[in-house]
């Protein structure tokens, strides 16, 4: 199954976004076994992302053939075990997160390849930069010498209103765009999940994190009684 899907999606994406560039599928493999992993690399994934410190540590040696990327939410006290390691970090969220990572990266002799997180839907659930003031932050953070950004990423909100979804998701497009012709290391605009992939893609977005399309539901653990 692991397999068919995603051939099936690579089959979709393989004529890119309306803006004629390559969109690249990144396998989020939350709770994901290496075993499904590397079915989905040996399929055609050449990316996958992980949203826990813990997991992207523990499966990494597992996982052969694929660039790693982490996709979630980053505390400071764990960027530690991503130095050297994660080739693009999804969600630099705020200043914190980046004098840390630039402390660790330059300790390490290392440049940490990020984007940065847009908080699009000015969610309170959500972090990242308001739509406001995402530029003036990507600015800022290009000032720091072992951070690398190389786009923004976002998630838009669950909602049944497809018109407000394009329209937030043509805004991070217009954000990249604005960006992109002032730094040519500003190549992906991260954008798209399970649930709203297609319509990202054809809003523009050029890199797309998907799950439950890839491997199904998830199975969580149960807890012991």
């Amino acid at each position: 199954m692991i397999a068919e899907n995603v051939k099936k999606v690579l089959a979709e994406i393989a004529s890119g976004n309306k803006f004629g560039e390559k969109v690249t599928l990144v396998a989020a493999t939350k709770t994901r076994t290496p075993e499904e992993i590397n079915e989905a690399i040996a399929a055609g994934v050449t990316d996958v992302g992980e949203n826990k410190v813990q997991e992207f540590t523990a499966k990494f040696d597992a996982v052969l053939g694929a660039r790693r990327h982490f996709i979630g939410h980053l505390q400071t006290n764990k960027v530690k075990y991503l130095i050297g390691k994660a080739e693009l970090i999804h969600s630099l969220d705020r200043f914190e997160l980046a004098d840390e990572l630039q402390k660790r990266a330059e300790k390490a002799g290392w440049v940490a390849a990020c984007l940065l997180e847009v908080n699009i839907g000015s969610e309170l659930s959500k972090g990242g930069f308001s739509a406001d003031e995402a530029r003036a932050a990507y600015e800022r953070l290009r000032g720091y010498p072992n951070i690398r950004l190389e786009g923004v990423m976002a998630m838009l909100p669950l909602s049944d209103d497809e018109a407000l979804l394009r329209s937030l998701a043509r805004q991070m497009r217009a954000l990249f765009d604005e960006l992109r012709q002032e730094d040519e290391n500003c190549l992906h605009l991260s954008m798209g999940m399970s649930g709203d992939w297609r319509l990202c893609v054809e809003e523009g977005s050029n890199m797309i994190r998907l799950g439950t399309s890839l491997f199904g539901p998830r199975h969580y653990p149960q807890a012991e009684a």
